[in-house]
């Protein structure tokens, strides 16, 4: 059975330097205690190892921060105190930055193939990485037995930067030559950096599992990548997805894995920070607004919530940082009731690919579907190829998927029995590249090649729109050129400029302007699937332009015609629709991150909803339809399958309860 995982959780930072003599100073039991219980906190990761190698608690070792009192165990305080106010204390580990030991064996720093170091350098403020297959790897085995020794059992393991090192070091060339691999070769060391991570995994989750007697413990490896959570949950006990929106992951990251995460049976926290910008952003606090939204769309995809701080060296919390927190904790345990245990009700499955780095770079693919599908307030998973089609309606395929056997066998399958399908861009090629016909025959298209033309036109036809066409929108990507089989049906066909840009003839100041309809179409119909033949959603997220998102609108609703909300919400407001036993829960989000610096979004404030019609699918009448967590009763009607109300509010995040 799945550990169930405290809803308020602070993640403690505390990577302190040695050139700062007072660490551990200011140490106080009662006001840490005091701050956190005012803020609603309920769980503290808390260090017994930081990046810079130091450990905070009694022991001999030399590792220990020589600045830190000697009596103060401060590990063991901290732990001692939470215990006493019910507060849980797992317990973080830093894996692969170790300054301290890259200070002492410089021989084990992961090194690049020419030598340098994978990672920081002599002048560089930044951390080393060490290579898992030196003896690097003993010695933090011989710390995480100690601290396991010294404190188990223990409320969790938090073992952080674990992602794939490529190293050439003389450890992982010989390595890799034991495991008949080619060092010289990219894809090997590859290879190797992978099974390496998986093997002191598997041995470190060993050492927990024994230290607790069989009894679980909650542990999780930080840094990996979330699309190989289907290989690599067996390590795991729970998922924490790290997602600091200003920090540089994004308000499309938690969203985007998330929708993956909660597929593997394992409970989901989601992770963000208090600072302003990102990790150790000392005096730096976000302001109310945007914590509080990025707590509540933590909620509203099923996750608990763990919000980053940092302690100061001398180891007092920021007051002003608690204060913050705790105006988002309150409303939290409010929402707790209608949140524990809830499950998401989902429409769509997006198929997403079973690799991938652990930060998803902004403009890509994913982004593209997250930001499309949840303006359009389609409820929708991601999930990898592997993963069961038959409890949705429609699949999407985007266009970096590439469909195999297997998965085409799938999705043959599950349209036959009476699931729609979207796919799109080099989706619909045949995986290998080798041919330009379609890898699903139910497409009913064939494939004339890639378009002629960087730069083409749309014209959207009444049978995709329900109306003429008054313009005809650009498409910044290349596409293919698709043609209707028998029985297919045309819904949107490409216009071409005059002729390529080029530097022997362009017009104008940029894509050349369109001439006429070609032969070629760019979405056809046939029965309950569609192909798109460009890459639709990387091109919403690289270029912004609504008319892709409105063509996927027109699509998903020739498909989807009675989707689970329907709404005429503006395309800022995010919609979830969770379920926990007789009760459905819509939660409904209203913020607007906003561009304020070059690389910076942020949440300023909640933007009020009045009269916003909103129709939920339920197959029955209700016995009350209230908002939580304040429990104001609405009126409703309920026809033709959908409970029907309007909803005004000046909160930024509300839960409509259907029960």
């Amino acid at each position: 059975m799945p550990l169930k995982l405290p809803f308020r959780q602070i993640h403690l930072d505390f990577h302190t330097s040695i050139a700062i003599g007072d660490v551990g100073h200011g140490w106080d039991r009662r006001a840490f205690i005091e701050t956190l219980d005012q803020a609603r906190v309920n769980s503290v990761t808390v260090f017994a190892k930081c990046h810079h190698g130091h450990l905070y608690y009694q022991t001999d070792r030399p590792e220990r921060h020589p600045t830190l009192p000697r009596g103060l165990d401060l590990l063991g305080e901290q732990i001692e105190v939470l215990h006493e106010r019910d507060m849980q204390a797992p317990i973080y580990i830093s894996v692969l930055f170790d300054e301290y030991a890259a200070n002492q064996h410089p021989e084990w720093i992961a090194r690049r193939p020419d030598g340098a170091p994978v990672r920081g350098g002599p002048f560089i403020a930044d951390w080393s990485i060490l290579d898992m297959t030196s003896p690097y790897q003993e010695f933090l085995a011989e710390q995480i037995d100690e601290v396991l020794r010294t404190f188990a059992p223990t409320d969790g393991i938090f073992l952080d930067i674990c992602f794939d090192v490529q190293s050439a070091t003389p450890w992982a060339i010989d390595s890799m030559k034991k495991a008949g691999l080619d060092p010289t070769d990219p894809a090997d060391r590859a290879r190797h950096a992978r099974q390496v991570t998986r093997n002191y995994m598997t041995r470190f989750k060993r050492m927990v599992d024994q230290a607790h007697k069989g009894n679980p413990c909650k542990i999780w490896f930080n840094s990996r990548p979330k699309a190989l959570l289907g290989e690599e949950k067996k390590y795991l006990r729970h998922v924490e997805i790290e997602a600091l929106p200003t920090g540089g992951w994004g308000y499309s990251y938690f969203p985007l894995n998330v929708r993956f995460a909660r597929n593997f049976g394992l409970p989901v926290i989601g992770m963000t920070a208090r600072f302003h910008k990102s990790w150790a952003d000392f005096g730096g606090l976000k302001p109310q607004a945007a914590l509080m939204y990025e707590c509540c769309q933590m909620l509203a995809h099923g996750a608990g919530c763990s919000i980053g701080d940092q302690l100061h060296p001398r180891g007092t919390l920021d007051p002003a940082a608690y204060e913050l927190i705790g105006s988002v904790y309150r409303h939290v345990e409010a929402c707790e009731p209608w949140c524990e245990d809830a499950k998401p009700v989902t429409e769509a499955a997006v198929i997403r690919p079973v690799d991938g780095p652990y930060h998803v770079e902004p403009g890509g693919t994913e982004e593209g579907v997250v930001r499309a599908l949840q303006q359009l307030h389609v409820q929708f998973d991601f999930i990898p190829p592997g993963h069961k089609l038959d409890d949705y309606a429609l699949i999407i395929v985007p266009e970096h998927v590439r469909i195999d056997a297997e998965l085409a066998a799938k999705l043959k399958a599950r349209v036959d029995g009476g699931a729609a399908m979207l796919v799109c861009g080099e989706a619909l090629l045949d995986p290998a590249g080798e041919s330009a016909e379609p890898v699903l025959d139910r497409l009913g298209i064939h494939i004339d090649g890639p378009s002629d033309y960087g730069t083409t036109y749309m014209r959207l036809l009444p049978e995709l729109t329900g109306a003429d066409p008054k313009t005809d929108p650009v498409m910044y990507e290349r596409g293919l050129q698709l043609r209707p089989r028998r029985g297919s049906e045309g819904l949107a066909r490409i216009v071409e400029p005059y002729f390529e840009r080029s530097w022997e003839h362009f017009c104008s100041h940029a894509q050349t302007p369109t001439d006429k309809p070609g032969n070629a179409w760019c979405v056809v119909g046939s029965g309950r699937t569609i192909s798109i033949a460009y890459p639709i959603f990387k091109a919403f997220a690289t270029h912004g332009n609504i008319a892709y998102r409105d063509l996927l609108g027109h699509c998903i609703d020739r498909l989807l015609p009675h989707r689970l909300i329907q709404t005429e919400a503006p395309s800022h407001v995010e919609m979830t629709l969770m379920r926990k036993r007789r009760q459905h829960i819509v939660h409904v989000l209203s913020f607007a991150p906003q561009r304020r610096t070059p690389t910076l979004d942020i949440v300023e404030e909640a933007t009020p909803l009045r009269h916003l019609p909103l129709a939920i699918h339920r197959d029955s009448k209700p016995r009350r339809v209230y908002t939580a967590p304040y429990e104001r009763e609405l009126e409703y009607e309920y026809r033709d399958g959908y409970v029907h109300i309007s909803l005004s509010t000046d909160d930024g995040h509300v839960m409509v309860v259907i029960e």
